[in-house]
């Protein structure tokens, strides 16, 4: 649990670089997430450590009533999220970097405090606090890399991207049930860190299907900021086309 939250702090640690230069005009900035500026990710980062920090404590319907304002059952995770933004856009710049800073900090001290293994509520059902932590590293390198490329900072991989890959190799039968779609068997991951350093994510049957390549480029797929057909992926087996089109790393 150390390592994963080691992770998750320099995330933060990250975007915080990105955001404390930033005047008016930078916080303005259009980012590629459609009709969102650098203001709107931040505040959806808020938006989503605040649901992360009421799961922790055992509170996650309450904090999502009190995000949501009573439409957390309208239209999709997506259309959820911009809802919140929309209904809370426009706070002042230095509040909305305070609101961020203080809720990660706040998340980070009480995902300190848990049980990794223990059960807890999220968008697309239960998970663990150790996967809750992973989800949280993943949404952060996200709109961390959205942030940096709005303000023109190049947004360097690190190898803490392995939590976010194996997060995206772990859910992927989520991934293709959320498309009414079906694994033919098991998926191999077996990828090429920033560092060099190999990933090896196996299954415990031997895996019909194999995707190898760069790690960070794996990452980028999953968060739907790179085509699969724009990278260096490449795989065997049955499945390779269906895990590039619909691997993801969020609910």
């Amino acid at each position: 649990m150390d390592a994963i939250l080691s992770a998750l702090g320099e995330e933060h640690a990250e975007l915080d670089t990105l955001l404390q230069p930033l005047d008016d005009a930078g916080w303005s900035s259009p980012t590629r997430c459609d009709g969102w500026t650098v203001a709107d990710v931040v505040l959806h980062l808020a938006q989503t450590d605040q649901l992360a920090l009421a799961s922790a404590r055992g509170q996650f319907a309450d904090g999502l009533a009190v995000l949501a304002s009573g439409e957390e059952g309208a239209g999709n995770v997506d259309d959820g999220a911009a809802a919140m933004v929309e209904r809370e856009r426009g706070l002042p710049n230095a509040a909305l970097y305070d609101r961020w800073r203080g809720g990660a900090a706040a998340l980070r001290d009480t995902l300190a405090a848990s049980d990794p293994h223990r059960r807890v509520d999220w968008v697309a059902g239960q998970l663990s606090v150790h996967t809750l932590v992973a989800t949280r590293i993943a949404e952060c390198w996200i709109h961390s890399g959205d942030v940096a490329e709005a303000v023109g900072v190049a947004q360097v991989p690190t190898d803490r991207l392995e939590h976010v890959a194996r997060l995206a190799w772990r859910t992927l039968p989520y991934a293709f049930q959320r498309d009414d779609r079906e694994l033919t068997g098991p998926v191999a991951f077996e990828l090429c860190a920033p560092s060099g350093a190999a990933w090896h994510f196996v299954p415990r049957d031997e895996p019909l299907t194999t995707i190898t390549g760069d790690g960070a480029e794996l990452c980028l797929v999953a968060a739907r900021r790179v085509a699969p057909a724009a990278t260096s992926l490449r795989g065997t087996g049955p499945d390779v086309d269906a895990v590039l089109e619909l691997v993801r790393t969020y609910a």
